[in-house]
């Protein structure tokens, strides 16, 4: 938030997510928060309209631009906290590049479990040097911020901390040479297929998922709203029908 207040100006336009929902209460009452305190400045749930989008643990499905600004809330600014407890020993570890713990620490994910199972917050190489948490959004986005033609900006307002990923940056998840980075499988085990939205049939997109309410039975669903949206506008169907 204090990011966005800071950047936001007259005639901007601002685009609020909550975990890739524009509808959900922490994004409407923030979107009416911003609109009430910062005269001047309109308000969008289309990612393609904002030139400043907020979101919390996720990036759109949408390629960002050059002309837009994305801010994630970042709880641990941190990738090296879950190693290492000492602030001033991060620092120290931060500018030799010395990512060997947290190396080790990966590793033994695969002794343990045969694959990397950390689900969000992947430490991802940034330019060749400083490994940052990315914030909690899933493995799925981390590819996004690879030579992304936006600014991302991560905020953690407890901790005081702002950091950066500049536009067109090389962004490397941490992997090693035979246990490559993957994203998360949406394939169905049963029939082998890729698991798509139940609303708008994406079967490109980052899903969630839900269990229906009347058939008891999991179902998956776009997580980002505006880009489920969008797909059931392609078919021409009505998103709010």
């Amino acid at each position: 938030l204090q990011l966005t207040l800071s950047l936001i100006g007259v005639g901007d336009t601002l685009k609020v997510i909550d975990q890739g929902a524009d509808d959900s209460v922490n994004a409407v009452n923030m979107r009416h928060f911003v609109e009430k305190v910062c005269p001047g400045i309109d308000t969008t749930t289309h990612t393609a309209d904002a030139d400043l989008i907020q979101s919390r643990h996720r990036i759109p499905e949408l390629a960002l631009t050059e002309k837009q600004i994305i801010a994630l809330q970042v709880p641990y600014p941190d990738a090296l906290v879950v190693v290492e407890s000492s602030e001033e020993k991060r620092k120290i570890m931060h500018g030799e590049a010395d990512y060997s713990r947290l190396l080790v620490k990966l590793y033994e994910d695969i002794v343990k479990f045969d694959e990397i199972t950390v689900s969000h917050r992947y430490p991802t190489r940034i330019n060749g040097h400083y490994v940052i948490d990315p914030s909690p959004i899933p493995r799925w986005d981390v590819p996004k911020m690879h030579m992304s033609a936006a600014l991302i900006l991560l905020g953690a307002g407890r901790e005081k901390k702002i950091y950066a990923v500049p536009p067109y940056t090389v962004a490397e998840p941490l992997a090693f040479e035979d246990v490559v980075f993957r994203v998360e499988d949406f394939t169905d085990r049963a029939t082998g297929e890729r698991r798509t939205c139940a609303r708008c049939g994406s079967d490109c997109s980052f899903l969630d998922e839900f269990i229906d309410s009347h058939s008891g039975e999991k179902i998956y669903q776009c997580s980002d709203t505006d880009y489920c949206d969008s797909q059931l506008a392609l078919r021409g169907e009505d998103a709010h029908g």
